[in-house]
């Protein structure tokens, strides 16, 4: 028995292969990894006001007065990250509001859940405003900028 007949790619009809190519396309149309850090930037900010450190008989409260600004900011952020991916038309809005709400955390919720979250929510933000659709009628997926010299009328 040979290999010659045998597909490149056995498993390419399976349906987890299909659902990964899915998800790629899916993935593809939008900013998903600036939706990504934006949620992952409101774990440490809703977690740190709200952590006890037990330390032997001691316990250590990380909560501030602020604790329900924190929980806003955080809620605001899960908000705003679903919409970077369910609503990636509004990116420019969603990304200067997750960048604002990440500074503004800083003084509200204990250093920005030390400093993790503002990184996290500043670089989601900044990459939501980076981000731009892909124009599919490019060859070879190539990605063009406007005004482009190929364009009709810039000749």
């Amino acid at each position: 028995m040979t290999s010659a007949g045998a597909s490149a790619h056995p498993h390419s009809d399976s349906g987890f292969a299909s659902a990964r190519q899915a998800f790629r396309a899916w993935r593809r149309t939008r900013p998903f990894w600036a939706g990504l850090l934006v949620l992952l930037a409101a774990a440490p900010i809703i977690y740190f006001p709200y952590f006890n450190v037990p330390l032997g008989a001691l316990s250590v409260a990380m909560s501030t007065t602020a604790g329900a600004g924190s929980l806003i900011i955080g809620l605001t952020l899960i908000v705003l990250g679903g919409l970077l991916w369910f609503q990636p038309i509004i990116r420019f809005f969603a990304g200067c509001v997750a960048v604002f709400l990440g500074v503004l955390s800083l003084p509200l919720s204990n250093f920005g859940g030390f400093f993790a979250g503002t990184l996290l929510a500043a670089t989601g933000g900044l990459l939501a405003l980076a981000w731009g659709p892909v124009d599919a009628d490019l060859p070879d997926g190539t990605v063009g900028s406007v005004g482009s010299e190929g364009e009709p009328g810039n000749g």
